[in-house]
């Protein structure tokens, strides 16, 4: 089998300021991974998203600071977001699985992990979309984000590539330029800040972090702006706006 392609999105993308899910975007998403799926090339979606959906659903206006807050905020909102993906999936005659995993799932019993999304992969019309199963982990169990989650997917499936979709471009220099190709993570750390947008965890000093793990297990990465999906398959060849990191020779 082809390996599969890991594609991560970021709750910027796919979320309004006021934490509710932006349809235009989802729809723009699951277009262009449906368009690379009907090329041949298998998908797995590491979405974020939940917790910002479910915030708009329990009146709050911001991030949960408790745990619990945080929790109902994912139980609800992931309901909504599967929800619709499943909805705009079945347009391309797809359609789209659940896996909530934390990180004993991906230590423990990845074997299980692998031997499920194999199965679903091999199926030939569904989309596998993994989150954090934010509504019952707890920071013993935590993966960290979904930057980390989607690196340690990318390994377990044996991916050669890893796209991560956010607001921004790429990673920018000083000065503000676009930086098209990084050799090594390493040289690139210093450049990171570690901001992030209200209804969302990782910055891109997480993302960077998630780029040295892939990278340094054979994975080519691309931070690149999830708000222009329509150029996933150029990515995936090779081209498109965006910051390409090497894979390091194993």
């Amino acid at each position: 089998m082809i390996p599969p392609i890991v594609i991560k999105v970021g709750t910027g993308v796919l979320t309004r300021e006021n934490g509710t899910l932006k349809g235009s975007s989802l729809v723009k998403l699951v277009t262009a991974v449906s368009a690379l799926h009907g090329s041949g090339q298998p998908c797995i979606l590491v979405s974020s998203g939940a917790v910002g959906a479910g915030v708009s659903a329990l009146g709050l206006t911001s991030y949960p600071e408790e745990v619990e807050g945080r929790q109902a905020a994912a139980a609800v909102g992931q309901a909504r977001l599967i929800g619709k993906y499943d909805t705009l999936f079945q347009d391309f005659d797809l359609h789209a699985a659940q896996l909530l995993l934390t990180g004993s799932d991906l230590e423990g019993n990845k074997e299980r992990v692998l031997a499920t999304l194999a199965r679903l992969l091999t199926h030939g019309s569904i989309v596998p979309i993994i989150n954090e199963n934010d509504s019952v982990a707890v920071d013993e169990v935590r993966v960290g984000d979904n930057d980390m989650l989607s690196a340690r997917v990318a390994k377990l499936v044996g991916a050669n590539k890893l796209i991560l979709f956010t607001t921004v471009d790429g990673l920018l220099d000083g000065e503000g330029t676009l930086i098209p190709e990084v050799p090594e993570v390493g040289a690139v750390l210093h450049l990171a800040r570690d901001d992030s947008g209200k209804f969302s965890i990782g910055g891109m000093a997480s993302k960077l972090q998630a780029v040295a793990l892939a990278t340094q297990n054979g994975i080519e990465v691309m931070i690149a702006n999830g708000r222009n999906p329509e150029q996933l398959s150029q990515l995936v060849s090779g081209s498109g706006m965006g910051t390409r990191f090497l894979a390091q020779s194993q």
